[in-house]
This record gives C-alpha cells, sequence and structure tokens, in this order.
C-alpha cells in the first residue's frame, strides 16, 4: 500500500472522536434506515474542533472546503433520488477527515466497503438467528434499498485506522 497523506498525528486525534459517531450513524441506519442529523452535526463538531489542532490553517480550511463541495454534490445526488438525505450529508460531514492526496484511495476503498457490508447485511439477514435478534431493525424489509449508513461510516473508521500506520 502506498503511503497516505493522512498523518498519524491526524488519525490520532481523528479516530477516537470519529469512531463513536460512526458506530451511532451505523446502528441507526439499520435500525431505522435514516443517519440523525445531531449525529451529521457531531461528525462537523469533531472536524471543527480537532482539525485546529491538528492541520495547518491553510489544510483546514481547504477540508472545510470538501465538507462544502460533497454537501452541494450530496443535494443534487439526493434530489436525483440517488441516495438518501442523510447519507449525503454524512458524506459532507465525513469529507474534511479525508487529506486531499488520499480521494482516490478512500473512494476505492469507500468501494470495497460497500459492496463488503451490502453482502454481508445481505447475507445475515438470512439467517434466522440474527433476524429475530435484530426484528426490529427497519434495514432488513427495504427491498433494495440499503443502510448506507453502515458503508460510509465504516469506510471513514478504517481509513482513520490505516493512519495510524504512520506512526508504527
Amino acid at each position: 500500500m502506498s503511503t497516505l497523506a493522512l498523518t498519524f498525528e491526524q488519525s490520532l486525534w481523528f479516530l477516537p472522536l470519529a469512531l463513536p459517531i460512526c458506530i451511532w450513524v451505523a446502528l441507526s441506519d439499520l435500525r431505522e434506515m435514516r443517519i440523525p442529523n445531531v449525529a451529521v452535526l457531531s461528525l462537523t463538531a469533531v472536524f471543527l474542533g480537532a482539525g485546529l489542532i491538528v492541520l495547518p490553517m491553510d489544510a483546514y480550511l481547504m477540508r472545510l472546503a470538501q465538507l462544502g463541495i460533497v454537501l452541494v454534490a450530496g443535494f443534487i445526488i439526493t434530489s436525483l433520488g440517488l441516495a438518501g438525505a442523510g447519507d449525503s450529508k454524512f458524506a459532507a460531514a465525513m469529507a474534511p477527515f479525508i487529506a486531499p492526496g488520499d480521494y482516490l484511495f478512500f473512494l476505492m476503498l469507500f468501494s470495497l466497503v460497500l459492496i463488503g457490508s451490502w453482502v454481508t447485511h445481505r447475507g445475515a439477514g438470512r439467517v434466522p438467528a440474527v433476524r429475530r435478534a435484530t426484528a426490529d431493525w427497519a434495514s432488513w424489509d427495504r427491498g433494495k434499498l440499503f443502510p448506507m449508513g453502515v458503508a460510509l461510516a465504516g469506510a471513514l473508521v478504517i481509513y482513520l485506522a490505516l493512519g495510524l500506520r504512520a506512526g508504527l
């Protein structure tokens, strides 16, 4: 694997703060097929605070611009019916955590996590014991709809965890 632009210090700050929010988002999307706005705002707040500590001001502002760009793109994608509003807003909140040199890597990582989480979700939904234990999850009975928050949150957590490798 090539070197990430994400630094060890950035991962060390961002991962522990983003991880609980990502777990919350994934579980909420599985249970309710929605990502709460407060989760999106919480992840944004994590970046606004921790980003000021670990990034130079020019990089910080650039990453805030990423949030705006992804938010506008997400609005268009949602308007076209290609993704849910919560997914688009969460993707925008995630955007500043991705170092500019890692865009392509992150998109490939997200693609793999999306495929893996889709296969896992569909497979687990066919296991009677899993269905009984999670009978209240809305994501089981939504036809072709998929809780994209699982893949988005999972990709962010894996990406931030991979940044810790730089310190090893």
